[in-house]
């Protein structure tokens, strides 16, 4: 059959969708998806798979995308990040049989994709963009998509968005803010740049950005013309924001921790969904907070989910009639509920406040900050130290600089210890190499052998030239 393009695709294959959840690292995986679909949303994204270790490692392939047929996870659209044309290719020729789209992430904002120059770090090469999306859509039995991010100036993003359509692209999800704003500096999303793409082009286009509720997605469709609606982080909270409901958060935790245990996932991924269900109740409970964090089975997260929930029932039993949510909150903590992300200013604030982390850490009498990696070693080890001062001191090889052995008879370290033994042919029993021992065993057991005796001749009597004992003994 011919590909679908443009339209056709977005109304026969994807079903018209108008309610999208968006692709996130170790955030939309299978069980998520899953629990997205019965609350509303009518296509959903694999994680940022990145291209080159998918071609490269068949183990990547299986965890992210082979693990099981799903039948109720259709229409899916696969992400990939790449920078290089044959291997975004190759990468949607291994993936292309278990989705509907392949889809190049140009919107990525982080450091990673800095580093690995992926992601919205390749918005201002658009001739290497275009050969990615024409090889891809001429070899590729699956539509192509592009996820992007915006440029400052809005004529700039809408001539972008028409290289990507002219390109192959069959559909464009335009996140309305630049690849600065991300975190602290996020900002609103700019609804005019979208609107401005939808004018443009002719593929269907989806919006991303500022969308916390039901009411968010509808108003986004009237005010820019966008087929659909993608989300995130106002996923990520609420997965039944597009039912237009705000549950009690325990009852979605508890239809997700039923799907993680028949499609199971990373403990990561599991226990990261649970503070963003549970983020405002945590505020409450922050001692259940240090007991999430320090999990290590899926039961022992369901455990601190199921106290959780005791913990709002018994919040729910004090409130009084006419009470209001505290901290600003359009809901009660137990409610499923936006989060808005506190500003420059904010964040700045809350830093300096009463409780901010140098505070707790001077109440406690501890020193500077440790990083996020050493407080887990510590949690696995409570007895680690890391301060400087305390650690033992080596004295370095003479050849190298690394640590050298404390019994090395050439104090060395191993590696040249062990080069300088087999080059003399010596001993070094503090690394337990013994070369010259060795040597002398070999030596002594080749003399202690008897001397073979040559062959005796063939006579006439014994064509065969075995000496008689052989000969009889084969007789």
């Amino acid at each position: 059959m011919p590909k679908l393009q443009g339209f056709e695709f977005w109304s026969r294959t994807l079903g018209g969708a108008r309610h999208v959840v968006a692709p996130m690292v170790d955030q939309s995986e299978l069980a998520w998806r899953l629990l997205s679909r019965r609350h509303g949303a009518q296509l959903c994204y694999t994680p940022m798979l990145h291209a080159q270790v998918f071609v490269r490692d068949a183990n990547y392939r299986k965890e992210n995308l082979y693990c099981e047929v799903c039948p109720e996870d259709r229409p899916l659209i696969v992400q990939f990040c790449a920078n290089d044309p044959e291997v975004f290719v190759q990468a949607g020729l291994l993936a292309q049989d278990c989705c509907d789209a392949i889809d190049l992430n140009l919107g990525c904002p982080q450091m990673i994709a800095k580093r690995g120059h992926y992601g919205a770090f390749l918005q201002e090469e658009w001739d290497l963009l275009q050969r990615m999306i024409q090889l891809a859509h001429e070899k590729l039995s699956v539509p192509i998509t592009c996820k992007i991010r915006v440029f400052p100036e809005v004529d700039k993003t809408v001539r972008y968005a028409q290289m990507l359509e002219k390109a192959g692209c069959q559909l464009l999800t335009v996140h309305g803010r630049t690849k600065e704003q991300k975190g602290p500096l996020s900002g609103t999303a700019s609804w005019e740049h979208i609107r401005a793409v939808r004018r443009a082009v002719s593929i269907p286009v989806f919006a991303n950005g500022n969308i916390q509720c039901l009411r968010d997605v509808e108003r986004c469709i009237r005010d820019t013309g966008v087929q659909g609606v993608m989300s995130a982080e106002g996923n990520l909270h609420n997965p039944a924001l597009f039912e237009g409901r705000s549950p009690a958060v325990w009852e979605l935790a508890e239809e997700y921790l039923a799907l993680v245990r028949q499609h199971p996932c990373p403990l990561s991924c599991v226990r990261a969904h649970l503070f963003k269900l549970w983020h405002h109740t945590l505020q409450v409970h922050q001692q259940l907070r240090e007991e999430l964090a320090k999990v290590k089975t899926l039961e022992g997260v369901a455990a601190v989910s199921r106290e959780l929930k005791l913990r709002c029932q018994e919040d729910m039993c004090r409130q009084k009639e006419g009470e209001e949510p505290s901290g600003g909150l359009p809901f009660f903590h137990w409610i499923c509920q936006p989060y808005f992300r506190p500003g420059p200013k904010e964040a700045s604030q809350e830093r300096a406040g009463p409780r901010s982390k140098r505070a707790l850490e001077e109440e406690e009498g501890g020193g500077d900050p440790l990083s996020k990696n050493k407080q887990k070693k510590q949690l696995r080890n409570p007895h680690k130290t890391f301060d400087p001062s305390l650690k033992p001191k080596y004295a370095k090889c003479d050849q190298c600089g690394n640590p050298k052995g404390n019994r090395c008879v050439f104090s060395l370290c191993r590696g040249c210890c062990k080069k300088r033994a087999f080059r003399e042919t010596a001993d070094c029993p503090g690394h337990g190499l013994l070369f010259k021992t060795k040597l002398e065993k070999s030596l002594a057991w080749k003399a202690a052998q008897p001397l073979l005796q040559e062959p005796q001749p063939a006579g006439p009597g014994d064509p065969g030239g075995l000496p008689e004992v052989v000969g009889s003994a084969l007789a």
